[in-house]
């Protein structure tokens, strides 16, 4: 197959694969760590007026998803490719950082929490999955 299809491809499915796995982690973190008394976490509006009540252990759910969609969509990515492994692993990691610093945008979250989301949880896991790929070949 022609590299830069294969490319492309590899591409798509990272970016496919690591949503499903981000949203999956997002689906079962609220029979793990129930979310606060009163807080409705159905709707952007009422994540947006309960943020307030949300203690650390919330927050790591919504980390643990960024990092591993990004993780799995970077490995993928970087496992198909035909070429450039490691930058494609990483612009996986961009695609899901862009996608972070609209959420924050969207919906607010604590100072602390933005700042570890944004600076763990998406270039470094695609640089360690790229890592992974790169260093079994």
């Amino acid at each position: 197959m022609n590299p830069i299809i294969k490319n492309i491809l590899a591409i798509l499915v990272g970016i496919v694969i690591g949503s499903l796995v981000n949203m999956g982690i997002i689906l079962i973190s609220g029979s793990i760590i129930a979310p606060p008394d009163g807080a409705d976490v159905t709707t952007t509006e009422g994540l947006k007026a309960s943020m307030h009540l949300f203690q650390p252990k919330h927050f790591i759910f919504p980390f643990l998803a960024h990092a591993l969609g990004t993780f799995v969509g970077a490995f993928l990515a970087a496992l198909l490719a035909g070429t450039h492994k490691m930058k494609l692993a990483l612009s996986i990691g961009v695609f899901f950082l862009l996608g972070g610093i609209a959420s924050v945008f969207m919906l607010p979250s604590p100072n602390w929490f933005t700042v570890v989301d944004l600076v763990g949880a998406y270039i470094p896991m695609a640089y360690f999955a790229g890592s992974l790929v790169v260093k079994r070949n």
